[in-house]
C-alpha cells in the first residue's frame, strides 16, 4: 500500500483529480456569482478530455494481450484523444463580459485547458509505453508524432465544423464527407491545414517538452538513491 502511494502514477492521478476538483470550483463559483452558465460547458469537455487517460489506464492496468482488442481500445482513444487539446481553444470565448472580471475567465478557462492537456499527454505517453512491446523507439516516436497530428486535425473539425467524438456513430457518413474532401482538394481547405500543421507542431513542441523533461527528472534522481542506498548500507 506505501509502494502505491508513493508511486508517481498514484501521485499525478491525485493531482489531476485535485486539478479537476479546482477547475469544477472555478466554474460553480462563477456561476453563483454571475447567475450565468457561460462556461459551465467546460465540465463537459473536461470530462471528455479524462476519457482518453481512462482507456489508456485500462490498457495498461489490464494488460491486454489480444491484439484485435488493443487495436479496438487504441481506435477508440484515437477518437477521443483531440478532446484533451480542444480545451486550448476555447480561449476563443474570452471577453469582456458584465459582472465577471477577465482576469477570472482567463483563469477558469487556462485552467480547464491545461488540466485537459495533461490528462491527453499522460494517456499519450501510456499509450506509447504499451506500443513499445511491438517496434523500435523511432518507430514508437514517428506513430506519436502522427497522433499528434491527426489530434490537431481532430481539433480542427470540433471547433470550426462542429464535429464530436459521437459523431463517429451518429453522422459518420456527414463526418466521412467532410474529411474526405479535404484530402481530395487540399488547396481549397487552406485554413484546414494550416491550423492542422501549425497546432501539430505545437503540440509535438509541448508533448516532447513535458515527456524528455520528466525522462531527464528520473535519471537526475538514479544516481542519488544509490548513493543513499549506499549509506543506508554503510
Amino acid at each position: 500500500m506505501k509502494n502505491l502511494i508513493e508511486s508517481s502514477g498514484f501521485k499525478i492521478n491525485v493531482l489531476l483529480i485535485m486539478m479537476t476538483i479546482f477547475c469544477f470550483s472555478l466554474s460553480a463559483f462563477r456561476y453563483y456569482i454571475s447567475d450565468t452558465k457561460v462556461f459551465l460547458f467546460l465540465n463537459w469537455n473536461l470530462f471528455l478530455a479524462w476519457i482518453p487517460l481512462l482507456l489508456s489506464s485500462f490498457i495498461l492496468a489490464f494488460r491486454i494481450r489480444s491484439t484485435i482488442s488493443l487495436i479496438f481500445i487504441i481506435v477508440v482513444w484515437i477518437l477521443f484523444f483531440p478532446n484533451s487539446p480542444y480545451i486550448l481553444t476555447d480561449l476563443f470565448h474570452l471577453r469582456a463580459r458584465n459582472g465577471i472580471p477577465i482576469w477570472y475567465d482567463l483563469i477558469v478557462i487556462l485552467s480547464y485547458a491545461w488540466t485537459g492537456l495533461i490528462c491527453g499527454f499522460i494517456s499519450l505517453n501510456d499509450i506509447e509505453k504499451r506500443l513499445s512491446d511491438y517496434g523500435k523507439t523511432n518507430i514508437i516516436n514517428g506513430v506519436t508524432v502522427l497522433f499528434l497530428f491527426m489530434s490537431s486535425f481532430g481539433v480542427y473539425l470540433g471547433r470550426f465544423l462542429r464535429w464530436n467524438s459521437w459523431d463517429v456513430l451518429n453522422n459518420p457518413f456527414g463526418l466521412f464527407s467532410d474529411i474526405v474532401v479535404r484530402f481530395i482538394y487540399p488547396m481549397e481547405y487552406t485554413k484546414t491545414w494550416g491550423v492542422t500543421l501549425l497546432m501539430g507542431i505545437m503540440l509535438n513542441f509541448m508533448y516532447f517538452t513535458f515527456k524528455w523533461a520528466g525522462i531527464n527528472n528520473e535519471k537526475e534522481l538514479q544516481p542519488e538513491d544509490k548513493s543513499l542506498n549506499g549509506m543506508e548500507q554503510f
